[in-house]
């Protein structure tokens, strides 16, 4: 089974933020270095991989994971990420997430992240890795170690900027057919007030050609935020479909670059939560974890 492939890191915490301090430093001495995560072709990493150390596997309770999840947009890496760090201890990091509060700030960055995510685009390597070497930095002063990553990598070269600078244990790959992931997008809300997310789509797919059926309960908020939901500016379709278009063309080789590493972990969501949540935690052999811990709670 691909758990199997879990290891303990390997690589001190803050040896992995100053490589991504030399990568910024570097980046940010030419403009020519600013890399589009648009490129089919990037140039080969900056850094030495080495990925031939394997540690035994460890009982999650005595190890910081590392460890990475992919999907098309709206397939739900947020949700499902954020569940397995509350239940593992470690921190849940969601580029997207880094990036709206950029977008927020009204910093330097605002209005060029506007512009890109409005259009559906991929922001830049740059721009991502600048973000997540900032949270890794403010992680680090609080003494975390280990992650759950979502949204990045997104491109084979964010795939060997982090093979060169820390251990990936696991990378999960959600899937979900097309036009589910296109209404959970669309139904997706966010309540202005507390920044929770939300989804209002009530999702009831007939099975058909050979394909099974699916349901998915909506995520409503309490009644306090119900007045508060606003929809994400990105979230017409127009921009989700250009999104999983560019998903499917630029970002789908990333699940090659760990397929051959023996890292991938392939999981089909079967439905909503209820449904999908205890065959993901079997798929990772932490449904008696989640057990264990319910039981000493």
């Amino acid at each position: 089974m691909a758990a199997a492939t879990l290891t303990r890191l390997s690589k001190p915490y803050s040896s992995s933020l100053s490589h991504f301090r030399r990568f910024i430093s570097s980046s940010s001495s030419s403009s020519s270095a600013a890399i589009s995560s648009e490129t089919t072709n990037p140039p080969s990493s900056p850094f030495t991989f080495n990925n031939t150390t394997a540690l035994s596997r460890k009982d999650p309770k005595d190890r910081n994971v590392q460890w990475v999840f992919l999907g098309c947009p709206g397939v739900g890496k947020g949700t499902y990420a954020s569940r397995l760090s509350s239940l593992l201890g470690v921190p849940h990091i969601a580029t997207g997430d880094l990036v709206r509060e950029e977008l927020a700030s009204s910093g330097p960055l605002s209005h060029q992240l506007t512009e890109i995510v409005n259009q559906g685009k991929l922001v830049s390597d740059e721009i991502i890795i600048s973000l997540l070497s900032k949270r890794l930095e403010a992680g680090e002063t609080k003494g975390e170690s280990g992650f759950i990553l979502d949204g990045f990598p997104r491109t084979i070269r964010q795939a060997e900027i982090l093979e060169g600078v820390t251990d990936i244990d696991l990378v999960v790959n959600l899937k979900l057919r097309e036009d589910v992931l296109l209404e959970k997008c669309l139904g997706r809300r966010i309540c202005s007030e507390c920044g929770k997310n939300f989804n209002v789509a009530s999702i009831n797919v007939k099975g058909e050609n050979g394909n099974p059926g699916m349901s998915m309960a909506p995520l409503l908020p309490p009644s306090h935020c119900m007045s508060k939901l606003v929809t994400r500016s990105d979230d017409t379709e127009t921009v989700v479909t250009e999104r999983l278009r560019i998903y499917n063309e630029k970002s789908q080789p990333v699940e090659e670059f760990y397929r051959s590493r023996g890292k991938i972990l392939e999981f089909d969501l079967p439905g909503g939560i209820p449904a999908s949540w205890p065959k993901l935690l079997e798929a990772l052999n932490l449904d008696d974890y989640e057990e264990k811990q319910s039981a000493a709670a």
